[in-house]
C-alpha cells in the first residue's frame, strides 16, 4: 500500500526541510514547495492526501491558493495552516474555506503530527459518510451462517491477502458491494480510502471524466482513480463502461498512471480495483461490447454471488440483522417475525434478493404495529408484486426499487412495448421515442432487449 503523501507549502527552506525530514522518519511520503506557484505544479503532478500550507509567502498567499482550490466548497484534501504571523480574521476565512486547522509558528513537533493524525481520521470518517448517507451502517462482515456463506467468505478473505483485481459477479441486490468493502476491509489497504463508482449511474461522456479526472487552468478535478490512491475503487455496472473508458482503464492496470482530461503529465497510481457487474461479460466480449484483454485482467480471480433463494438458511439471520439496524439507526420500533412468518420467507423467491429484504423489513417496521410481524402481513406485503408488463393500468415496476433500478425496469418494458408496436423495426422505434439510432442501439444492448425478437 502506497503510504500517505503529504505536500508542504512554506517559503521557509529550513522550516520546510524540518518538516519534511520528520514526516518521513513517521513514514509519510513528502513533496515540498517553496511557493504557490511551485504548489500548484505539485498538485498536478501527484493528489496529496494532506497539504500543510504557509499563509505568507511573497508570490501567492495561503488563503488565495486556499480559495483557489476549493472545489464547490469543498477541499479535495484535509489542508492545515501554518504561520507566524496569524490574525483571528485569516484563522476565520481560513475555516470557513475549509482548512481542517491552523497552527502557530514556532511550530511545535508534536502537536503537528497530532494535528495531521486527527485530520486524516476525520478526512476518512467523512468520506465513509458520504458514501454511506443513504445506507444503513455498513455491513462489515456479509451476513449468514450457511455453508455458501462461509465458503463465500473464507473466497473472499483469501483474494484480500493479493492485490489482483477483482471481477464479482451476482444479480441485482445480492450483496455485490459488501463483498467488494468486505475484502477492502480484509486487505493490507484497509486504511487506505475505500471509492465507489457506479457506472450505470453517470453518463457515457462524463463516465471518463469521473474516473481520470479533469484540468481546467489551473482548476484541477481529482477523478476516483485518483481519490482511491493507496486503497480500493470499486466500480460497479463495469459492463456499461464505454469501449474508449475501458481502454484508458487497461492502461491503468498496465502502467499504473494514466492522464487526466485536459492535462498533458502522467499521474501515479497505486490500487487496487474491484469491478462488479450483473451481466455475463464472456457474452459481452463475444459480443464486441467488452475488451477481451481487461476481462482476463479482471476475472483472474472472479467471485460469484449467488441469488438469496440458494441459501435460503440466511433468511433469518438477514431478518434480524436488518431488524435491529433499523430499530438502532432509524429508531423505529422493534417487532419480530413470527415462526410461520419467518417459515414463509425462507420458501419465498425473492427475485430482488437481499435488498428485496431488507426493504421488506424497513416497509414492515414503518407501516405495521403490534410487536409480532405474523404470516398475515407477510404474505400481504409479498403478494404487492406488480402485474405483467404490457397489461392495461399496468405498473411495470414496484416502489420498493432504488430509484436507479427502478428507472431501468421502466425503460426496459417501455422499449419493450414501443418495439413490439412497430414491428421490431429500430428505425422506426427511434422516431416513435425520439431518440438518436445510435444512441437507442447502445441503450436496447444495455438493457438486455434483443430487437430482433421484436419482430416475432
Amino acid at each position: 500500500m502506497t503510504a500517505r503523501h503529504i505536500l508542504v507549502v512554506d517559503d521557509e527552506p529550513d522550516i520546510r526541510e524540518l518538516v519534511r525530514e520528520i514526516l518521513e522518519d513517521e513514514g509519510y511520503t513528502v513533496s515540498t514547495a517553496d511557493s504557490g506557484e511551485a504548489a500548484r505544479k505539485e498538485r498536478r503532478t501527484r493528489r496529496p492526501d494532506l497539504v500543510l500550507l504557509d499563509i505568507w509567502m511573497e508570490d501567492v498567499d495561503g488563503i488565495s491558493l486556499l480559495r483557489e482550490w476549493s472545489e464547490g466548497g469543498e477541499l479535495p484534501c484535509p489542508v492545515v495552516m501554518m504561520s507566524g504571523h496569524g490574525t483571528v480574521e485569516t484563522a476565520v476565512e481560513a475555516t470557513r474555506l475549509g482548512a481542517y486547522d491552523f497552527i502557530e509558528k514556532p511550530i511545535s513537533l508534536a502537536k503537528l503530527l497530532l494535528t495531521i493524525e486527527r485530520a486524516f481520521e476525520s478526512d476518512k470518517l467523512q468520506r465513509e459518510n458520504v458514501g454511506l448517507r443513504l445506507q444503513l451502517q455498513p455491513v462489515l462482515e456479509p451476513v449468514g451462517k450457511s455453508p455458501v456463506m462461509e465458503r463465500l467468505r473464507e473466497q473472499a478473505r483469501k483474494i484480500a491477502q493479493h492485490g489482483s483485481w477483482v471481477l464479482i459477479y451476482g444479480g441485482p441486490g445480492t450483496g455485490k458491494g459488501t463483498f467488494a468493502r468486505y475484502i477492502h476491509e480484509q486487505s493490507q489497504r484497509r486504511d487506505g480510502p475505500f471509492v465507489e463508482i457506479a457506472v450505470g449511474s453517470i453518463s457515457e461522456e462524463n463516465s471518463a471524466a469521473e474516473l481520470f479526472g479533469h484540468e481546467e487552468g489551473e482548476k484541477i478535478h481529482y477523478g476516483r482513480l485518483e481519490q482511491a490512491n493507496g486503497g480500493t475503487l470499486c466500480i460497479s455496472d463495469i459492463a456499461d463502461m464505454d469501449m474508449q473508458t475501458q481502454t484508458r482503464l487497461l492502461s491503468v492496470f498496465q502502467t499504473n498512471s494514466f492522464t487526466r482530461l485536459g492535462g498533458d503529465e502522467d499521474v501515479k497510481v497505486d490500487l487496487r480495483v474491484i469491478a462488479t457487474t450483473q451481466r455475463n461479460l464472456e457474452e459481452e466480449v463475444a459480443a464486441g461490447r467488452f475488451r477481451d484483454d481487461l476481462f482476463y485482467h479482471l476475472n483472474v480471480v472472479p467471485l460469484h454471488i449467488p441469488a438469496l433463494r440458494e441459501h435460503a438458511d440466511d433468511v433469518h439471520d438477514l431478518l434480524n440483522y436488518y431488524i435491529d439496524s433499523f430499530v438502532n439507526n432509524e429508531n423505529l420500533a422493534y417487532r419480530h417475525f413470527s415462526v410461520a412468518a419467518q417459515n414463509r420467507l425462507r420458501t419465498y423467491d425473492w427475485p430482488g434478493n437481499v435488498r428485496e429484504l431488507k426493504n421488506l423489513v424497513q416497509r414492515l417496521l414503518i407501516l405495521g404495529s403490534g410487536d409480532e410481524i405474523g404470516l398475515d402481513e407477510v404474505e400481504r406485503s409479498i403478494s404487492r408484486q406488480a402485474p405483467p408488463a404490457g397489461e392495461q393500468g399496468a405498473l411495470p415496476v414496484s416502489y420498493d426499487m432504488p430509484l436507479r433500478e427502478a428507472r431501468e425496469q421502466f425503460e426496459k418494458d417501455y422499449l419493450q412495448h414501443q418495439l413490439s408496436a412497430v414491428g421490431g423495426s429500430v428505425g422506426k422505434l427511434a422516431k416513435r421515442v425520439g431518440m438518436e439510432r445510435t444512441h437507442l442501439y447502445r441503450k436496447l444492448r444495455a438493457l438486455g432487449i434483443d430487437h430482433k425478437k421484436g419482430a416475432e
